[in-house]
């Protein structure tokens, strides 16, 4: 389905007003009416399909251009674009100012998982968090509860490979009084199965982490623009080997952490490896989250809220004297916690 199509599905059959994405009702909502209108499934396509990648050979990926508008951020430079009118003129990402953008080719959306937590949903937790902090100052709570939420959804792939790999690594040991340094090598293989990572640069490890903990390939949609109304969305603008290679560093620590596991040996000072990758295969996904905005002080600080399963993670300030009451209390109760014990000695 063209976004161009989207748009006029947006319009209410019952009165004419604007529709938009009703988590709660997993449907379009009218903003006017409140009337419910089901979206229906693309039975044709399957959201879980991977494709595959060959590095060595010519690759060929489809580009659209559509006809929404395009708003990028004064501030962080994010680019997002809205299903609908426009929502609003701060960036979901950043919460700058945004402006309109000449329009630009993308490539094609695989799979959606749609908002499941609503914004009402969202700030609840945002504040919950906010609540359960150590030292957080007392007036943060209010200052949250009148923060800014975006709904967003967030670019991202989903990589599969296998993985050849030959590893040399140094490790020390001690013998008696002296160290020694011995070395281990060997050859294993790790399988990486819907491996989740970024497919944009403006998602920070806090937007990642807010949602690696809850993709599940069976909870996706085929890709359909209606998903998108209310909410802001970035579009994918990486080809597959761009998305691997923005995401070699992370591919390596995984790989790095399963050699440790697979030599099992503390102090390890050197560890080095070659693989052979075969079996590539991704797909261009769109995530939700919110995310709330709000300053303290002169700071701008954000909590995410996972648009899945509404798992929360944040920024928070700290309050510096419920930081020296805890300091305080602690040394407090070491020192009573020494008298006690040395008074034990001599009973």
């Amino acid at each position: 389905m063209a976004l161009r199509a989207a748009q006029s599905d947006l319009q209410c059959a019952a009165c004419g007003g604007q529709c938009s994405y009703s988590p709660s009702d997993a449907a379009l909502r009218c903003a006017s009416c409140g009337a419910v209108h089901p979206i229906a499934h693309d039975n044709s396509t399957d959201p879980t399909r991977e494709f595959h990648y060959h590095p060595d050979t010519a690759h060929t990926e489809q580009t659209i251009l559509t006809n929404t508008t395009t708003h990028q951020c004064q501030t962080c430079g994010g680019e997002v674009i809205f299903t609908g009118p426009a929502l609003s003129e701060r960036c979901a990402y950043c919460d700058g100012p945004v402006v309109l953008k000449a329009q630009e080719a993308s490539y094609q959306t695989m799979g959606v998982i749609p908002f499941r937590t609503t914004e009402a949903e969202a700030q609840e937790r945002a504040l919950a968090w906010v609540k359960a902090r150590l030292a957080a100052p007392d007036d943060l709570p209010g200052i949250v509860s009148q923060g800014r939420v975006a709904g967003l959804y967030a670019p991202f792939w989903t990589f599969d490979s296998r993985e050849a790999i030959n590893y040399l690594a140094r490790y020390r040991v001690k013998r008696g009084k002296n160290w020694e340094t011995r070395s281990t090598g060997g050859n294993m293989t790790v399988v990486f199965d819907d491996l989740l990572m970024p497919a944009s640069h403006h998602i920070t490890p806090l937007i990642r982490d807010g949602i690696l903990h809850d993709f599940h390939p069976d909870s996706l949609r085929s890709y359909d623009p209606t998903y998108l109304a209310g909410f802001a969305a970035e579009r994918h603008h990486q080809s597959v080997g761009e998305g691997l290679a923005a995401n070699a560093a992370d591919k390596d620590l995984l790989i790095r952490n399963q050699i440790k596991k697979r030599i099992n040996k503390n102090r390890i000072i050197d560890l080095s490896y070659k693989t052979d990758t075969t079996g590539i295969r991704y797909r261009r996904i769109l995530l939700p989250v919110w995310i709330l905005h709000y300053h303290y002080g002169d700071k701008p600080t954000k909590i995410v809220v996972c648009g899945i399963h509404g798992r929360t993670f944040g920024e928070r300030p700290f309050s510096r004297l419920k930081l020296a009451g805890y300091a305080a209390a602690t040394s407090a109760a070491t020192i009573l916690i020494g008298w006690v014990w040395g008074a034990a000695q001599f009973i």
